[in-house]
């Protein structure tokens, strides 16, 4: 891997170690605010819709200003947002600071992923993802123990020490990354023709690509899912008698998984495989951990089920973002990557009603069968959808058509 590559791993690393605050945001404000559930659920809702315009931001700041500057503008953001929020002594500065974290919060992804697409070929590409996904795991089991720790003297210090992490992280990125081209913007590299001169850039219109819809609304679904098993685990584990806590456990089992079967993503069968081929079978293992909690009552049975969706969460995290990257026209990446991100954003806002709602209205059963269903219907629809739109431009990574 490129030392570009490394060098934005580990600062995704080092910058997930310390983003322990935001599970404690509807706590803080329900604790020091005395606000309802459903206040803090309507805030925590508008920090998640605020996400979605920062992940279309970050496509078009990363064009325009440059990604560095885009990266460190995110950080910076993130940091002072969290320290507005830390020091907020009303329940209306805590709103306006936890809207101005979801606007600032997600300009990050987009140039760090297309600096990705660009640094690595599209044979490694998928490794090249995994390792960020790795990182981003690896990261988040730290974040659990210090969120314990600090959490235990006062919720406000979690966004002081997360505060203090994007800035640390933009300071080092400032100075590592390469400088930024004010006057050439990605999307105006030049498109070579066959014979090898320079044509016309191509545009950048991601909304109007077929097959970046099709990938956009299937990961939807995914994000949707994922997010899914963060809210309604711990609630499942409280319904069968369990401690609600035993989710860590369980959370940091799945980013062992992730971390410790990198790897196996080398293996030149499973490289070779077709990217929906590929995507279908890491779905279909989610489809299979999933319906393993439905039935289960005890901790181990649920820690094996763990293990086999966090297989297909590896398969579909490392392909499906070198997958989008491909379709884009050159210099196009970030705009593209920006938009399927959107995909996140709404998944963030939807997954707490549907988890909840579906968790009390038709128990733990329904909610963990009808999950595996929808990646049943996911992994079929990579097959039957989505492999034959994205062969059908002509890019490599697909089945054909």
């Amino acid at each position: 891997m490129p030392r570009i590559v490394w060098l934005l791993v580990a600062a995704r690393a080092i910058n997930r170690l310390g983003a322990f605050s935001l599970p404690f945001l509807t706590v803080l404000i329900s604790t020091d605010f005395g606000a309802s559930a459903t206040t803090a659920g309507l805030l925590s809702a508008a920090f998640g819709l605020a996400t979605i315009p920062s992940r279309l931001a970050g496509g078009h700041l990363a064009a325009r200003l440059g990604r560095r500057r885009t990266i460190v503008l995110g950080l910076t953001g993130c940091a002072l947002a969290q320290l507005g929020i830390a020091a907020a002594d009303s329940l209306a500065a805590v709103a306006v600071f936890a809207v101005l974290l979801g606007l600032a919060f997600e300009l990050y992804e987009p140039p760090s992923q297309g600096m990705i697409a660009d640094a690595v070929g599209p044979a490694d590409r998928v490794r090249a993802y995994s390792l960020l996904n790795a990182a981003l795991a690896a990261g988040g089991t730290g974040a659990g123990l210090i969120a314990a720790a600090l959490g235990r003297w006062d919720l406000r210090w979690l966004f002081v020490a997360d505060a203090l992490t994007c800035l640390a992280c933009a300071a080092t990125l400032r100075f590592a990354l390469p400088a930024d081209h004010p006057g050439r913007r990605p999307a105006d590299h030049p498109v070579r023709g066959p014979a090898g001169h320079t044509g016309h850039p191509e545009p950048v219109h991601p909304w109007r690509d077929r097959a970046l819809w099709a990938l956009f609304a299937s990961g939807t679904a995914f994000a949707l899912v994922s997010l899914q098993i963060t809210m309604a685990l711990p609630l499942t584990l409280a319904h069968r008698g369990l401690r609600p806590s035993d989710a860590g456990l369980l959370f940091g089992a799945s980013a062992v998984t992730v971390v410790a079967a990198q790897p196996a993503l080398r293996l030149r069968r499973l490289a070779a495989l077709p990217d929906s081929v590929a995507l279908a079978l890491g779905h279909t293992l989610m489809a299979a951990g999933l319906a393993g909690y439905a039935p289960a009552s005890g901790l181990p049975a649920f820690l094996a089920a763990t293990v086999v969706w966090s297989l297909g969460d590896l398969l579909v995290l490392g392909r499906i973002l070198g997958v989008v990257a491909e379709l884009a026209p050159p210099g196009g990446a970030d705009r593209y990557l920006a938009a399927y991100g959107v995909s996140w954003g709404i998944a963030t806002v939807a997954a707490p009603i549907t988890a909840t709602q579906v968790l009390e209205h038709a128990g733990v059963t329904a909610l963990w069968s009808g999950t595996a269903a929808v990646c049943l219907a996911l992994a079929a629809g990579q097959l039957l959808v989505v492999g034959p739109l994205v062969g059908a431009t002509g890019r490599p990574g697909a089945v054909p058509a």
